[in-house]
């Protein structure tokens, strides 16, 4: 049995050191719960929330849409996505949203200087209508997803 669709789960990525997953898979989880909620049950329309480590030696789901949770100091995704992701929101000096979805590779990176920074840039994501808007563009139509 598939448990994960390329196409439509969603993976959310925190570090994997202790720092991070005490910060910032609360939020994670959150985000995770909000994916959740708005996929109605459809299957794979939902998250799941893993390790940089694990997402990074399994490459296999670098093609799912992407969401890392945490700055470039704690997640060695947010490392990579950092320099190539344009800034989408941002409060200068303190929380970051940097995202492209319009392309074939979904991905987002929330961050922020501190915990509170990240959390902020979480709630940011979901208030302001990104996460809606990043959905619209990976859950479509399809003709093999039942109802």
């Amino acid at each position: 049995m598939k448990l994960i669709d390329t196409d439509e789960t969603v993976i959310i990525v925190t570090g994997s050191d202790l720092r991070a997953e005490e910060r910032d898979r609360p939020i994670a989880y959150l985000l995770k719960r909000e994916i959740d909620r708005r996929g109605a049950g459809y299957p794979y329309r939902r998250a799941v929330v893993v390790g940089d480590a694990w997402y990074l030696d399994n490459r296999i789901f670098h093609v799912n849409p992407t969401i890392a949770v945490g700055g470039p100091g704690v997640n060695a995704l947010s490392q990579v996505f950092a320099p190539e992701l344009p800034t989408m929101w941002a409060v200068p000096d303190r929380a970051f949203i940097q995202a492209e979805w319009s392309g074939e590779r979904k991905r987002v990176a929330i961050w922020g200087m501190d915990m509170q920074g990240t959390a902020d840039a979480a709630t940011a994501f979901i208030q302001q209508g990104l996460l809606d808007d990043l959905l619209a563009h990976v859950w479509r139509f399809r003709s093999d997803v039942l109802a």
